[in-house]
C-alpha cells in the first residue's frame, strides 16, 4: 500500500519536483543549493580580495571583459546580465573607473548611454587572476560531466527568472502581512 502524503505538509506541489508524491528530494536540492550559493559568493569575494576589489566589483569587471566580445557593454546591459539594478551598477562601475580598471565613454550612437570597457590595468589584473580562477573553478565543478554541465546551464536562467518572480511574490505577501 503506497504511503499517503499530506499535501498540506508539502513545501512544493509542482509534480516535476515530487518523487513518489513527496518533497524530500526537493528539500534535499534546496538544502544543497543554499550552501553552494554561499560558497559561490565566498569564492567571488575571494577573487575580488586577491585583486584588491570587493566581490561585486570583481563580478562587474570580469563581466565587462567577457561581454565586450559581443556588442557594446552599457550599464543597463551589465545590470541585466548580473540581475542588478542600473543605479547600483552605475555606482560600482564609477568606483572601478576611479580605480582605473574600467573606462566609461559616451555611446557614439546614443549620447545618453555610456559604453563600458576594461582598461589595460583592468585586463592586467584579470590576467594575473586567471590561473587562480581556473584552479578554484575546476575544484568547484570537479566530477561534473559534460552532460550534467549542459543540463545545469540550460536550467539556471529559468531558475533565476523564476527566483525573481518568487521573490516579488513573497515581498508582496510580506508587505500585505505588515499592513495587517
Amino acid at each position: 500500500m503506497p504511503k499517503q502524503i499530506d499535501e498540506s505538509a508539502l513545501t512544493i506541489t509542482n509534480p516535476a519536483c515530487l518523487v513518489d508524491g513527496a518533497d524530500t528530494e526537493f528539500r534535499h536540492l534546496i538544502n544543497g543549493l543554499l550552501p553552494f550559493a554561499a560558497r559561490l559568493l565566498s569564492v567571488r569575494d575571494g577573487f575580488g580580495t586577491l585583486i584588491g576589489l570587493t566581490g561585486i566589483q570583481y563580478s562587474l569587471l570580469v563581466s565587462v571583459a567577457h561581454l565586450s566580445h559581443g556588442e557594446a557593454v552599457t550599464v543597463n546591459r551589465l545590470a541585466d546580465h548580473l540581475h542588478l539594478s542600473g543605479a547600483f551598477v552605475t555606482i560600482e562601475t564609477g568606483k572601478l573607473k576611479k580605480l582605473g580598471f574600467i573606462d566609461k565613454r559616451s555611446d557614439p550612437d546614443d549620447k545618453r548611454k555610456l559604453r563600458l570597457t576594461v582598461t589595460s590595468a583592468g585586463t592586467k589584473l584579470l590576467r594575473e587572476l586567471a590561473a587562480t580562477q581556473q584552479r578554484i573553478n575546476n575544484v568547484l565543478f570537479e566530477g561534473v560531466t559534460k552532460t550534467e554541465f549542459k543540463a545545469l546551464c540550460s536550467v539556471v536562467d529559468r531558475l533565476v527568472a523564476n527566483g525573481d518572480r518568487a521573490t516579488l511574490d513573497l515581498s508582496h505577501l510580506i508587505a500585505r502581512q505588515e499592513k495587517s
